[in-house]
């Protein structure tokens, strides 16, 4: 799944695949999306046929959807001006049609179908993420932080924060929490001469009396990443970084301006509003499970570090998808996943340390780069068992190179058997062959065969020529 929403839309198989339809608000008219632009302007083409090649495609999987949606919602420079619907590839154009003829015409079915479709950002989905994937810095003695009631509603209102609107759009309880909301509000200062409007974040902070105040996030055009930043100067790769995916990728040391504290910290950019964001490292406090997979105490330590990890073998619900890359982001405050063009491809294909969803020990590592072969008995396939290989490190390329027989069988005895192939050809490339194409489940470490009764007999039916029915004379 891939969260690309650049010119080139997404390429599914039309069974597998969804459209996204759109509704401007003020021009109430539906189109398809193609993609959003640099600046976070919404891309989109008329919902005709002609047009359906540049529809942007997306994996309809419950969980890669949802994560995709989730940073489509937070790349558009106004989400809060469009309806967004999700509608099957090949229905799209019809859908499209019955959509704008609603908007045209209201009825009660035209409803239905718009709300049938009607695709929001919404605040079970960041619980759900949290609850599988993420520690959040949620206070540990209270699920809130903070009471409605010692919100000053009544001042809040002359900002244009109403507590209703909060409550209906699933916001009110992430302030409390203390948390950001998860969209941007139009918001008004008036000087008396002068009213300032604005689109911003909001959250709540400690006031002096400890009852909450009102921060506000205001949207920039683009994140300041040329001025220092809390002492700290950002390099060209911290630049590519953050722009690429919205985290800086490593830990740094910034000055507290006050008492001249050194303080870790990784950096992220809040990507609704385009703010440089920092959170203290020693703050940071990561899972030891994500979605299944068991998390080393190296993998852990890189993600406090603010590195990015590849995992596979992970338990994304309705998805044949079961790697991805992770990494803290310090605006979330939790664990992200990061898909498609946001992916780090330098984690796993050009850093020899890290290979095939292993980091290598340091004296593994050392070995490889001292021209040997390793011996590794705890790879895991795509579906989380274990396999054993060799690897060794191309001098000429920089990559790792595996084999499942030592290339140097002198040094080193132990061979892993012909069986870890099969293994590793059904469970990660979804090959089989003809003792164990028919077992329809995953192979344990070096299964050849059916390991059972109930496996043979399956495997037995359906190598059974089938009965002739004969010639009726």
């Amino acid at each position: 799944m891939s969260e690309q929403t650049n010119e080139n839309p997404q390429q599914y198989p039309e069974q597998l695949s969804d459209v996204l339809l759109v509704m401007d608000k003020e021009k109430k008219k539906i189109q398809a999306v193609t993609g959003v632009d640099e600046n976070g302007n919404l891309k989109t083409v008329d919902a005709t046929k002609k047009n359906q090649s540049q529809f942007m495609r997306v994996d309809r999987a419950g969980d890669l959807f949802t994560n995709f949606f989730s940073n489509f919602w937070r790349q558009l420079k106004d989400p809060t001006h469009f309806s967004f619907f999700k509608v099957p590839a090949k229905e799209a154009v019809e859908t499209a049609k019955e959509m704008q003829k609603q908007v045209d015409a209201p009825t009660k079915e035209g409803e239905a179908v718009m709300a049938k479709h009607e695709v929001k950002e919404p605040k079970e989905q960041q619980q759900e993420t949290k609850k599988d994937v993420q520690a959040p810095q949620a206070p540990e003695k209270s699920e809130y932080r903070y009471k409605a009631e010692d919100v000053d509603w009544n001042y809040l209102a002359q900002f244009g924060i109403n507590k209703e609107r909060l409550e209906k759009d699933g916001q009110l309880d992430l302030l409390l929490k203390g948390y950001k909301t998860n969209k941007v509000y139009p918001t008004s200062v008036n000087f008396g001469a002068v009213i300032m409007r604005s689109d911003a974040r909001l959250g709540f902070q400690d006031g002096e009396d400890g009852k909450p105040v009102l921060m506000m996030y205001g949207v920039r055009h683009e994140p300041n990443l040329k001025a220092p930043f809390f002492g700290h100067e950002f390099t060209k790769e911290d630049r590519e970084n953050l722009l690429k995916t919205g985290n800086m990728g490593r830990m740094v040391e910034l000055t507290n301006r006050k008492t001249g504290e050194k303080i870790p910290s990784i950096i992220s950019i809040d990507h609704l509003t385009n703010e440089v964001i920092a959170f203290r490292q020693d703050r940071i406090k990561v899972p030891d499970e994500i979605k299944g997979v068991k998390l080393s105490e190296e993998q852990k330590q890189d993600l406090k570090d603010g590195k990015a990890i590849y995992l596979e073998g992970l338990d994304f619900k309705n998805s044949t998808n079961k790697n991805a890359h992770v990494q803290f982001n310090a605006d979330k405050k939790y664990t992200e996943f990061l898909f498609g063009d946001k992916a780090p491809k330098q984690t796993q294909e050009n850093d020899p340390k890290y290979y095939r969803g292993k980091t290598f020990s340091d004296e593994q590592y050392k070995q490889l780069t001292e021209g040997k072969t390793i011996y590794v008995s705890d790879f895991k396939d795509g579906k989380g068992n274990p396999y054993k290989g060799y690897v060794t490190l191309n001098k000429e390329t920089g990559n790792c190179d595996f084999s499942f027989k030592n290339p140097n069988a002198l040094k080193n005895k132990a061979q892993p058997t012909e069986a870890h192939k099969t293994q590793v050809a059904v469970n990660s490339n979804g090959k089989t062959n003809e003792a164990t194409k028919n077992i329809n489940e995953p192979l344990k470490p070096e299964q050849q065969k059916p390991k059972n009764q109930t496996q043979q007999q399956r495997q037995n039916e359906h190598n059974r020529p089938a009965k002739s029915k004969g010639v009726r004379r």
